[in-house]
């Protein structure tokens, strides 16, 4: 191997990249290796090769080879997420460094010239363009559906937690807030079905009933969390806290996940629902607690 191009300090930033850019093609590689999909898979190759054709760039103006072991713990816990949350968020979410990688790019093209230099911005555009133009080939049922799940899941922690703060004012039976809970859930589950199997067949879709499963299967799931703890304690109070919590804890899960695969802002969006959760909470705790005053629906419920 020839000797390095560079010395010094930029020597070691070259290093640096250089075991990012092997570390990326060994991640990519062992993710296509895991990959069914024959779609998936190559692509997830594609991006293997081209990671490391920008790690052999590296090597070259570092004048060594800079490979070194990828820990087991991360590979499993890759695994983990691919099984867990699909192949799509596991490699957007290991892209989210890009942004940081290719700012440090353009700021080392200060240190190069000539081919070296040129080599660099063609890796650069690499980064910006034909990564991101593969990862939109990839297909994943669950990203596919992502709209309505997120749909049913949005409006089901919304609306139920709505409906057990509005019982807090009406009644101090943990049970009739929980079955009112599941009553109300199950009900909107279907309406919702119904309205995304329109939506999707207006939509020109060709499999307006999955998302119609999609939104109706995620509206429950979240109605089920969300009454769970009245189920399992006699205090109002109590079981409101712990179901707004879940809620909470909804929100932020599914936020990160739609914004990494989305590519958007985690906490804007994260904000704006916690916002709207929390204030249809207050406004159906307000509203229920009126009516119980002048209907006297606390004695009537228990």
């Amino acid at each position: 191997m020839q000797g390095a191009v560079v010395e010094g300090d930029v020597r070691t930033r070259v290093r640096e990249f250089c075991v990012d850019e092997y570390t990326d093609y060994m991640i990519y590689k062992y993710l296509a290796s895991l990959e069914k999909s024959e779609r998936n898979r190559e692509i997830l190759e594609e991006m293997s090769r081209q990671e490391y054709s920008h790690y052999e760039f590296w090597k070259t103006l570092l004048g060594e080879d800079c490979r070194v072991d990828i820990p087991k713990g991360k590979l499993l816990a890759i695994r983990f997420f691919r099984r867990l949350l699909g192949v799509t968020f596991t490699v957007k979410l290991l892209e989210r460094h890009e942004k940081e990688v290719i700012e440090s790019y353009k700021k080392f093209l200060e240190e190069l010239e000539g081919e070296h230099r040129e080599r660099l911005e063609s890796i650069i555009e690499d980064e910006l363009s034909h990564e991101k133009n593969l990862l939109e080939r990839m297909e994943e049922r669950i990203v596919r559906y992502l709209g309505f799940i997120a749909l049913g899941l949005a409006d089901a922690i919304i609306e139920i937690t709505g409906v057990h703060a509005g019982f807090l004012g009406a009644t101090a039976t943990t049970l009739v807030a929980g079955v009112a809970g599941l009553i109300v859930g199950l009900s909107a589950a279907i309406s919702m079905a119904a309205a995304a199997y329109l939506q999707a067949k207006h939509e020109g879709s060709e499999s307006p009933l999955p998302s119609a499963i999609a939104t109706g299967v995620a509206y429950f799931i979240a109605v089920i969390i969300l009454a769970a703890p009245y189920f399992v304690t006699h205090s109002n109070i109590l079981a409101f806290v712990a179901s707004v919590i879940l809620a909470v804890v909804l929100v932020v899960v599914f936020v990160f996940y739609s914004s990494v695969i989305n590519e958007s802002s985690f906490t804007r969006e994260a904000m704006e629902n916690l916002g709207i959760l929390f204030g249809t909470a207050a406004a159906a705790y307000i509203f229920g607690d009126i009516l119980g005053s002048i209907f006297g629906l606390e004695g009537v419920f228990g």
